[in-house]
């Protein structure tokens, strides 16, 4: 498995400012590629309530706002942070637009997708708000498919399995 450091190059917040994968080391963090237009886009909520729930003791939520779906994250960077801000007063951290899938994926991306799910099952990304969570030690701790809202007790159960006593 990749360390935490390896996962997050290259990666930009909305602002433009770069990850300095450093602050993220020995943190519980779930990744979420996000967007903006879905069905499922309510989960931004639960998303934030987490954060706000553990960040304390050492969760971090971080967002990628992924456009592969339909079409569902068509916004601009700014256009993202108001959205979320306005409709979800996010304040987890929410990154540049990136490939999840394909050709163009994000090495995060590449790294993540070999992890399998509850069910077993690998590969490419199946929708947005797919959910990934990372130890402290960086390895990937857990996979949960969209469907799996923030708040279903096998997530929330594993992401205070992982925070530190």
């Amino acid at each position: 498995m990749a360390a935490v450091s390896e996962l997050f190059t290259d990666l930009e917040a909305l602002d433009g400012a770069p990850l300095d994968p450093s602050l993220l080391a020995g943190r519980v963090v779930l990744i979420v590629n996000v967007a903006s237009k879905c069905g499922l886009t309510p989960q931004y909520e639960g998303l934030q309530k987490l954060y706000e729930t553990y960040k304390d003791r050492g969760l971090e939520v971080l967002g990628f706002p992924c456009n592969q779906f339909m079409g569902q994250e068509p916004g601009t960077n700014d256009e993202i942070k108001e959205f979320c801000s306005l409709n979800f007063n996010v304040s987890f951290p929410m990154f540049d637009k990136i490939d999840v899938n394909g050709d163009e994926r994000h090495p995060l991306y590449d790294e993540l997708t070999q992890t399998p799910d509850g069910e077993g099952k690998a590969g490419d990304i199946a929708w947005n708000f797919e959910k990934f969570l990372v130890s402290p030690t960086g390895e990937i701790a857990g996979r949960y498919r969209p469907l799996v809202t923030p708040d279903a007790p096998e997530l929330v159960e594993a992401v205070e399995a992982q925070l530190p006593s």
